[in-house]
């Protein structure tokens, strides 16, 4: 474990300058993609991509996708070992398990592979991939520090908030994701470096794009009375299914391509190329699931689809996006998750107003509430979600419709999934972090760490280890204690002893025993530095 870190005058400035590089991180990652996009589909103006591609050659708009996912395969299958693009889960792992620190040649791999992806048809958004890339940043800057690892998730934290607050310009959202995502508590002593860094990253992004919302809303919404409230109660369950099947859907896509690949011997640098093909299959019919969908979310945010429209458009986005992320070819699900949101909140507002045409306000008011309330149950960030809506919007009027809605699906999808999408991605990788500290912290000691040696004072008894080795009971040093506390649970050992496993014949090692009071001492001890840390 690192024991080193700069003072604190040398932190604040290494915060800013995080943050400022996170931010233009961002910012490029964005030029990047509306520069890519701009060659491969020929368009003047990427935010209305899907109406200019409505106007391209069929095999243009089937070609584009494929083209793009054959360069993403080639990428992953040369940068990574596993042919996965690394995006927000990833940090989270890190910033739980690794120090704050994520993998740096593979992050690099995956943002030029997620680049290329939202270029060239995929339907996904960009904030996974730029919250890696900002993480990348901050880990080359903690191995050169030397950071300990309280101050690696700090540093990671600054890193995340400017990358958000840059890509979105949203300073108040940015700083909070970091806090309620990523490192997943709302310590004093990371708030301040942290707002600092937000607020970075947004100046770069205004100096870059100015000072406007992502999205511009067509007049002022106001709830009619507060009796529409009930609406929003049921906006809100609803979207939490609807998030529920978005995540879902991912996840039966990820098996599904993982279990066609292994059965035919397909390249994995191939996968994402079949997934372009599907994707520009569906483009041809239906442009409006390309790339990030911002054009597609506008119109459900002004109320000018029809309620037929944005039924199908929410379902084909859901498919879109679980062939994307299912054929591995990188991006993010905010936005995503954005764009169904609105159109499930618009889509029911339609009925409801309706319904209820004398005590209901304008059906954009739920599509704004539903693109808040199905984002906040993907991302597991209800409090962060709530701001960046009204920042991406501008419109602070409606929050407690949104709020509302926010709260009912965030406490339903919670129910449904460990928590998040992000959460439950590493549960399906046997990191279990979604239980809390309690949980996780035990996969961060080696038992070799914590055990008696043969020769140490108070070891165990060598006649007594060889008879329980004999019996089967004993476990290798490599292991942690996420293995071995469940032994002594179940067997009511007093200690187990550590072997060395060799080849088939080879008979075990012995290096000592880990005794069941070291191993509680330890896991004591990691849960009270963890509570200082995020009470601190």
């Amino acid at each position: 474990m690192k024991t080193h870190g700069p003072n604190q005058i040398q932190f604040w400035f290494i915060a800013l300058a995080i943050g400022i590089a996170a931010g233009f991180a961002a910012v490029l990652f964005r030029l990047g993609i509306y520069a890519i996009q701009t060659t491969a589909y020929g368009t003047d103006d990427v935010l209305t991509l899907h109406s200019f591609a409505a106007g391209l050659a069929w095999y243009q708009v089937l070609l584009i996708p494929i083209c793009g996912g054959l360069i993403v395969g080639l990428i992953l299958d040369r940068f990574t070992d596993d042919g996965r693009v690394r995006s927000v889960a990833d940090v989270i792992e890190g910033a739980a398990l690794s120090e704050g620190r994520v993998e740096v040649r593979r992050g690099l791999a995956s943002a030029a592979a997620s680049m290329i992806t939202l270029s060239t048809g995929g339907s996904s958004g960009r904030e996974g991939p730029v919250v890696h890339l900002a993480a990348v940043i901050s880990t080359a800057v903690c191995r050169w520090i030397n950071a300990n690892g309280i101050t690696g998730r700090d540093l990671l934290g600054c890193a995340v908030a400017a990358a958000v607050s840059a890509s979105f310009n949203a300073p108040i959202a940015g700083a909070l994701f970091a806090l309620e995502v990523v490192l997943r508590h709302f310590a004093v002593h990371a708030f301040a470096p942290i707002v600092i860094a937000s607020a970075a990253g947004t100046v770069i992004n205004r100096l870059t794009f100015g000072d406007v919302t992502e999205f511009t809303l067509s007049g002022q919404n106001a709830l009619a009375f507060y009796v529409e409230l009930p609406a929003f109660l049921i906006l809100g369950l609803v979207c939490g299914f609807v998030a529920v099947a978005l995540i879902k859907a991912i996840f039966w896509a990820e098996d599904l391509g993982t279990y066609l690949q292994r059965e035919t011997g397909i390249p994995r640098y191939l996968r994402p190329a079949i997934a372009g093909a599907l994707l520009g299959g569906l483009a041809i019919w239906w442009p409006h699931i390309i790339g990030v969908g911002y054009e597609t979310t506008s119109l459900a945010l002004t109320g000018e689809l029809l309620w037929h429209e944005a039924i199908v458009f929410a379902v084909l986005k859901v498919v879109a996006v679980a062939i994307t992320m299912g054929g591995r070819m990188g991006g993010g699900v905010f936005s995503p998750s954005l764009m169904v949101g609105a159109l499930t909140g618009l889509a029911f507002g339609i009925i409801a107003t309706a319904i209820f045409p004398n005590v209901s306000g304008s059906g954009t008011l739920y599509a704004l509430a539903g693109m808040g309330a199905v984002a906040a149950a993907v991302l597991g960030a209800p409090i962060s979600t709530t701001l960046i809506v009204f920042e991406l919007t501008g419109d602070w009027q409606t929050g407690l419709a949104v709020m509302v809605a926010v709260s009912l699906s965030s406490a339903l999808s919670s129910r449904l999934i460990d928590r998040s999408f992000f959460l439950t991605q590493l549960e399906r990788r046997n990191v279990h972090l979604a239980a809390g500290p309690q949980a996780y912290l035990l996969a961060t000691f080696k038992v070799s760490s914590i055990m008696r040696e043969m020769d140490a004072k108070n070891a165990a008894e060598e006649d007594a280890c060889w008879d329980m080795i004999r019996d089967g009971v004993y476990i290798d040093g490599n292991a942690t204690l996420e293995q071995a506390m469940p032994m002594f649970d179940g067997g009511g050992h007093r200690f187990i002893p550590v072997v060395t496993l060799g080849g088939e014949d080879a008979p075990p090692e012995l290096w000592g025993a880990l005794f069941h009071v070291d191993a509680l001492r330890a896991m004591n001890r990691a849960l009270s530095e963890t509570a200082a840390e995020e009470h601190s």
